[in-house]
Protein backbone atom coordinates (compact mmCIF):
# COMPACT_ATOMS: atom_id res chain seq x y z
CA UNK A 1 0.00 0.00 0.00
CA UNK A 2 2.18 3.54 -0.85
CA UNK A 3 0.94 6.26 0.66
CA UNK A 4 -0.45 7.89 -2.78
CA UNK A 5 -3.06 4.91 -2.88
CA UNK A 6 -3.63 5.12 0.65
CA UNK A 7 -4.46 8.71 0.35
CA UNK A 8 -6.49 7.82 -2.65
CA UNK A 9 -9.15 5.96 -0.67
CA UNK A 10 -9.15 8.32 2.33
CA UNK A 11 -10.19 10.98 -0.40
CA UNK A 12 -12.36 9.26 -2.02
CA UNK A 13 -14.26 8.40 1.85
CA UNK A 14 -13.71 11.92 2.55
CA UNK A 15 -16.64 12.78 -0.07
CA UNK A 16 -18.80 9.76 0.11
CA UNK A 17 -22.32 11.29 0.54
CA UNK A 18 -24.50 8.72 3.43
CA UNK A 19 -27.40 10.71 2.30
CA UNK A 20 -28.00 9.92 -1.54
CA UNK A 21 -28.41 6.42 -3.09
CA UNK A 22 -29.76 4.72 -6.16
CA UNK A 23 -32.74 1.90 -6.07
CA UNK A 24 -32.95 0.18 -9.75
CA UNK A 25 -36.06 -1.50 -9.75
CA UNK A 26 -35.42 -4.91 -12.45
CA UNK A 27 -32.90 -2.93 -14.24
CA UNK A 28 -31.50 -6.44 -15.71
CA UNK A 29 -28.88 -5.63 -18.76
CA UNK A 30 -25.24 -5.63 -16.98
CA UNK A 31 -23.74 -2.87 -18.62
CA UNK A 32 -26.40 -0.63 -17.76
CA UNK A 33 -26.22 -1.64 -14.40
CA UNK A 34 -22.14 -1.21 -14.90
CA UNK A 35 -22.48 1.79 -16.00
CA UNK A 36 -24.93 3.17 -13.28
CA UNK A 37 -22.41 1.50 -10.41
CA UNK A 38 -19.66 3.97 -11.98
CA UNK A 39 -21.75 6.76 -11.97
CA UNK A 40 -22.86 5.99 -8.24
CA UNK A 41 -19.14 5.83 -7.57
CA UNK A 42 -18.10 9.42 -9.75
CA UNK A 43 -20.82 11.57 -7.28
CA UNK A 44 -19.74 9.62 -4.19
CA UNK A 45 -22.25 7.52 -3.59
CA UNK A 46 -22.13 4.25 -1.37
CA UNK A 47 -25.07 2.93 -1.68
CA UNK A 48 -26.94 1.18 -4.18
CA UNK A 49 -29.72 -1.40 -4.32
CA UNK A 50 -30.95 -3.79 -7.44
CA UNK A 51 -34.27 -5.43 -7.40
CA UNK A 52 -34.28 -8.10 -9.61
CA UNK A 53 -35.10 -11.81 -10.63
CA UNK A 54 -32.91 -14.96 -9.45
CA UNK A 55 -31.65 -15.42 -12.70
CA UNK A 56 -30.54 -11.72 -12.80
CA UNK A 57 -28.80 -12.05 -9.84
CA UNK A 58 -26.93 -14.84 -10.76
CA UNK A 59 -25.32 -13.28 -13.61
CA UNK A 60 -24.98 -10.35 -11.42
CA UNK A 61 -23.21 -11.94 -8.51
CA UNK A 62 -20.89 -13.59 -12.20
CA UNK A 63 -20.01 -10.48 -13.84
CA UNK A 64 -19.59 -8.77 -10.36
CA UNK A 65 -15.58 -7.59 -9.51
CA UNK A 66 -15.03 -8.91 -13.07
CA UNK A 67 -16.94 -6.66 -15.98
CA UNK A 68 -18.37 -4.62 -13.54
CA UNK A 69 -15.43 -3.89 -11.69
CA UNK A 70 -16.71 -0.24 -10.28
CA UNK A 71 -19.12 -2.49 -6.98
CA UNK A 72 -15.85 -2.98 -5.31
CA UNK A 73 -16.29 0.36 -4.72
CA UNK A 74 -19.76 0.52 -4.08
CA UNK A 75 -21.76 -1.07 -1.93
CA UNK A 76 -24.52 -3.10 -3.79
CA UNK A 77 -27.43 -5.23 -2.03
CA UNK A 78 -29.80 -7.35 -4.13
CA UNK A 79 -33.42 -7.30 -3.24
CA UNK A 80 -36.43 -9.74 -4.69
CA UNK A 81 -38.56 -6.22 -4.74
CA UNK A 82 -37.76 -2.43 -4.14
CA UNK A 83 -41.34 -1.34 -2.22
CA UNK A 84 -40.14 -2.15 1.28
CA UNK A 85 -36.66 0.12 0.53
CA UNK A 86 -39.08 2.76 -0.28
CA UNK A 87 -41.16 2.08 2.25
CA UNK A 88 -38.01 2.10 4.78
CA UNK A 89 -36.10 5.24 3.08
CA UNK A 90 -39.07 7.57 3.38
CA UNK A 91 -39.64 6.61 7.07
CA UNK A 92 -36.11 7.49 7.41
CA UNK A 93 -36.92 10.84 6.40
CA UNK A 94 -35.43 10.37 2.76
CA UNK A 95 -37.09 11.41 0.01
CA UNK A 96 -37.48 9.27 -2.82
CA UNK A 97 -37.57 10.50 -6.31
CA UNK A 98 -38.21 8.13 -9.79
CA UNK A 99 -37.40 8.66 -13.01
CA UNK A 100 -40.35 8.30 -14.17
CA UNK A 101 -43.03 9.87 -16.91
CA UNK A 102 -46.02 10.68 -15.80
CA UNK A 103 -48.85 13.64 -15.12
CA UNK A 104 -47.45 14.93 -11.89
CA UNK A 105 -43.50 14.67 -12.78
CA UNK A 106 -41.65 17.66 -12.27
CA UNK A 107 -38.28 18.66 -14.15
CA UNK A 108 -35.37 17.07 -12.63
CA UNK A 109 -33.36 19.95 -11.48
CA UNK A 110 -36.86 21.69 -9.62
CA UNK A 111 -35.69 18.58 -6.96
CA UNK A 112 -33.33 19.88 -3.76
CA UNK A 113 -30.92 17.04 -4.00
CA UNK A 114 -29.37 18.39 -0.89
CA UNK A 115 -31.91 16.82 1.31
CA UNK A 116 -31.67 12.91 2.04
CA UNK A 117 -32.51 11.53 -1.32
CA UNK A 118 -32.92 8.23 -3.39
CA UNK A 119 -33.04 8.03 -7.00
CA UNK A 120 -35.21 5.15 -8.28
CA UNK A 121 -34.57 4.25 -11.67
CA UNK A 122 -36.87 1.63 -13.86
CA UNK A 123 -36.67 -1.41 -15.94
CA UNK A 124 -35.02 -0.78 -19.62
CA UNK A 125 -38.32 -1.41 -21.46
CA UNK A 126 -41.21 -0.97 -18.72
CA UNK A 127 -40.15 2.11 -16.55
CA UNK A 128 -40.95 2.05 -12.51
CA UNK A 129 -43.91 -0.02 -12.40
CA UNK A 130 -46.71 1.19 -11.20
CA UNK A 131 -47.07 -0.01 -7.72
CA UNK A 132 -44.30 1.62 -6.43
CA UNK A 133 -44.33 4.72 -8.72
CA UNK A 134 -47.27 5.67 -6.69
CA UNK A 135 -45.28 5.71 -3.41
CA UNK A 136 -42.27 7.88 -4.64
CA UNK A 137 -42.15 11.39 -3.13
CA UNK A 138 -41.78 12.94 -6.51
CA UNK A 139 -41.60 11.47 -9.91
CA UNK A 140 -39.56 13.76 -12.13
CA UNK A 141 -38.33 13.98 -15.84
CA UNK A 142 -35.64 14.77 -17.82
CA UNK A 143 -37.51 17.03 -20.72
CA UNK A 144 -36.59 15.93 -24.38
CA UNK A 145 -36.23 17.56 -27.59
CA UNK A 146 -36.24 15.07 -30.09
CA UNK A 147 -38.15 12.01 -31.01
CA UNK A 148 -37.82 9.44 -28.45
CA UNK A 149 -39.77 9.40 -25.62
CA UNK A 150 -36.37 8.38 -22.51
CA UNK A 151 -32.89 8.43 -22.20
CA UNK A 152 -31.05 5.10 -21.45
CA UNK A 153 -31.76 4.16 -17.93
CA UNK A 154 -27.81 4.69 -17.49
CA UNK A 155 -27.73 8.16 -19.40
CA UNK A 156 -30.33 9.25 -17.16
CA UNK A 157 -28.97 8.24 -13.88
CA UNK A 158 -25.51 10.24 -14.85
CA UNK A 159 -27.80 13.31 -15.80
CA UNK A 160 -30.01 13.55 -12.72
CA UNK A 161 -27.07 12.38 -10.23
CA UNK A 162 -24.78 15.17 -11.73
CA UNK A 163 -27.24 17.79 -11.10
CA UNK A 164 -27.55 16.14 -7.30
CA UNK A 165 -23.28 16.30 -7.68
CA UNK A 166 -23.65 19.94 -8.49
CA UNK A 167 -26.08 21.17 -5.95
CA UNK A 168 -24.34 19.38 -3.58
CA UNK A 169 -20.81 20.67 -4.31
CA UNK A 170 -22.24 24.04 -4.09
CA UNK A 171 -24.01 24.04 -0.54
CA UNK A 172 -20.12 22.18 0.69
CA UNK A 173 -21.48 19.05 1.27
CA UNK A 174 -18.39 17.62 -0.63
CA UNK A 175 -15.76 20.03 1.35
CA UNK A 176 -15.87 17.26 4.73
CA UNK A 177 -16.01 13.83 5.71
CA UNK A 178 -19.77 12.83 6.56
CA UNK A 179 -19.64 9.35 6.99
CA UNK A 180 -20.24 7.49 9.96
CA UNK A 181 -16.84 7.01 11.98
CA UNK A 182 -17.11 2.82 12.39
CA UNK A 183 -18.38 3.02 8.56
CA UNK A 184 -15.29 4.94 7.60
CA UNK A 185 -12.84 2.79 9.38
CA UNK A 186 -14.32 -0.95 7.93
CA UNK A 187 -14.46 0.71 4.78
CA UNK A 188 -10.86 1.77 4.20
CA UNK A 189 -10.08 -1.56 5.55
CA UNK A 190 -11.57 -3.37 3.20
CA UNK A 191 -10.62 -1.11 0.39
CA UNK A 192 -7.31 -0.83 1.70
CA UNK A 193 -6.92 -4.90 2.15
CA UNK A 194 -9.69 -7.04 0.37
CA UNK A 195 -8.18 -9.90 0.80
CA UNK A 196 -8.01 -9.62 4.24
CA UNK A 197 -11.21 -8.36 4.77
CA UNK A 198 -12.61 -11.39 2.70
CA UNK A 199 -10.53 -13.82 4.78
CA UNK A 200 -12.18 -11.87 8.25
CA UNK A 201 -15.80 -11.63 6.60
CA UNK A 202 -15.49 -15.71 5.78
CA UNK A 203 -14.73 -16.34 9.29
CA UNK A 204 -16.18 -14.34 10.99
CA UNK A 205 -12.97 -12.22 12.63
CA UNK A 206 -12.90 -8.40 13.26
CA UNK A 207 -11.07 -6.93 10.89
CA UNK A 208 -7.58 -6.69 12.84
CA UNK A 209 -5.89 -2.69 13.44
CA UNK A 210 -4.64 -1.32 10.55
CA UNK A 211 -2.61 2.25 11.50
CA UNK A 212 -2.21 5.63 9.89
CA UNK A 213 0.38 3.93 7.18
CA UNK A 214 -2.17 1.49 6.36
CA UNK A 215 -0.21 -1.37 7.87
CA UNK A 216 -1.46 -4.24 9.46
CA UNK A 217 -0.46 -6.10 12.82
CA UNK A 218 1.86 -7.92 12.52
CA UNK A 219 0.26 -10.85 14.87
CA UNK A 220 -2.56 -10.77 12.76
CA UNK A 221 -0.61 -11.39 9.81
CA UNK A 222 1.63 -13.86 10.93
CA UNK A 223 -1.65 -16.24 11.57
CA UNK A 224 -3.29 -15.12 8.30
CA UNK A 225 -0.40 -15.78 6.23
Amino acid sequence: MTPERLAKLRATLDRRQPDLSVLADYVHKPHNIAAIIRTCDAVGIGQVELAMGERDKQRFKTASGTALGSDRWVNVTLKDEIAASVRELQANGVQVVAAHLTPRAIHYREVDYCKPTALLLGAEKYGVNDVVADMVDQPIVIPMMGMVQSFNVSVAAAIILSEAQHQREKAGLYASCRLDAEVYRTTLFSWAHPKVADYCQRNALAYPKMDEEGNLDPEFLARYR
